[in-house]
């Protein structure tokens, strides 16, 4: 005979096992959800992008060089007499004008020769009219048969004599008053002095003391070396504009404000280094150039061509490719591969990857998980007028939030 306690566990299982089967059956009941319903709750929220619209333009490409200013004229100024250095008659380091005196040497010893060169002048002077005056007198006794044709031709001789010795003696003028006039160094050229490197009281031996040196400041010359490759574009770049242009940047400017012209190309290439040695012109009526800077040139590089320019910040690395994310199809995320080029006025060049009139991702890349992604874009800035069609930011805003198919 059974227990109780055996007839209540079996109601109670009984009674569980039915509620269960109830469960169960009101679950198959239940309709499956559909595909598109599943597909809507995984898709993800669209990412906020800002995008710009890529169009291509005219670009003149520069080839970058390292150079140096150097001064159309250099002159190390010597003096031409010796003697002490009686006194220095410029700044240092002022402009002087060509012809302006910079030193004064002692000059009498200069002065008392050129007074003994006269004086032996005077001297010549006097002898040459004697000696013409004998001669001419010979002349006429020889025609009066009173004296030998041979003493005549001596007088003659002595009357030739006298009129070499004038000579002689007014050369030595010449010369006295010359090296007189040495004593004062002028400047050969217009430019800036250096220091006096000889001061007063100091020997100044000619031909050999440096007493400053002098450079020409305006126009200036810029010299770099360039390879032959550079060089055959820049001449095509010269062909077309019948002069070559140069752009140079001083040690701490932004970009390359300063313009200039080809002006020399040397005659041969350096076999060593394959680079032959290039000069440019500018104009330094300003003063910022001084010979001796360092300089940044970059030389035309061939003619103008039409390309398309990106904000470098907009690619991306993934290893050694370069690559962006354009608005594609349905709104959603495109990868493109980039072949780019150099940078132009803070752009960079792309060769090949995007198109004119593609959407570019310019912010917002990092929100981009996955090419496909759903994006939201949104126009940065001012976007770029088509050369034949007129839009304003609100027309393009709402081309980019069109769907495309």
């Amino acid at each position: 005979m059974p227990s109780i306690f055996s007839t209540h566990w079996c109601a109670r299982s009984a009674a569980a096992l039915s509620t269960v089967l109830v469960l169960l059956a009101l679950s198959a009941c239940r309709p499956a959800p559909s595909n598109q319903a599943q597909a809507a709750s995984s898709e993800p929220i669209p990412a906020t992008v800002q995008v710009v619209q890529v169009q291509s333009q005219p670009v003149q490409l520069w080839d970058s060089f390292n150079g140096r200013i150097a001064a159309p004229e250099t002159v190390e100024l010597r003096p031409r007499v010796d003697g002490y250095i009686d006194s220095v008659a410029f700044t240092e380091g002022q402009w002087v004008e060509k012809g302006q005196v910079l030193f004064r040497i002692d000059p009498r010893s200069y002065r008392a020769a050129l007074a003994s060169a006269q004086a032996q002048l005077q001297s010549a002077k006097a002898a040459a009219v004697l000696a013409k005056s004998q001669d001419q007198r010979a002349r006429d006794l020889v025609a009066a048969k009173a004296i030998s044709v041979e003493e005549a031709d001596q007088r003659a001789g002595t009357l030739a004599q006298a009129q070499a010795q004038v000579q002689a003696a007014e050369a030595a003028v010449s010369t006295a008053q010359l090296a007189l006039n040495f004593t004062e160094v002028r400047a050969p050229i217009s430019g800036l002095a250096g220091r006096a490197l000889l001061t007063v009281g100091n020997l100044a031996q000619a031909n050999q003391s440096v007493l400053t040196t002098l450079v020409s400041g305006n126009p200036v010359h810029v010299y770099f070396d360039a390879d032959e490759h550079s060089l055959r574009r820049s001449r095509e770049a010269g062909a077309a504009a019948q002069v070559a242009m140069v752009r140079v940047g001083l040690s701490g400017e932004v970009d390359f404000p300063h313009q200039g012209q080809l002006s020399f190309t040397d005659n041969q290439l350096d076999p060593q280094t394959g680079t032959i040695r290039l000069r440019a012109t500018l104009d330094n009526t300003q003063g910022q150039f001084t010979p001796g800077m360092f300089a940044r040139v970059q030389m035309q590089a061939g003619q103008p061509i039409t390309a398309v320019l990106i904000d470098d910040k907009a690619v991306l690395t993934d290893q050694s490719r370069q690559y962006a994310y354009v608005v594609g199809p349905d709104q959603r995320a495109e990868r493109r591969e980039l072949t780019l080029g150099r940078m132009v006025q803070g752009q960079r060049v792309v060769h090949a990857g995007l198109q004119p009139g593609d959407w570019l991702v310019v912010a917002g890349m990092q929100r981009i998980y996955y090419p496909g992604m759903p994006l939201a874009p949104e126009p940065q800035g001012d976007m770029p007028k088509a050369a034949d069609a007129d839009a304003d930011a609100d027309a393009v805003a709402r081309a980019v939030a069109q769907p495309q198919s």
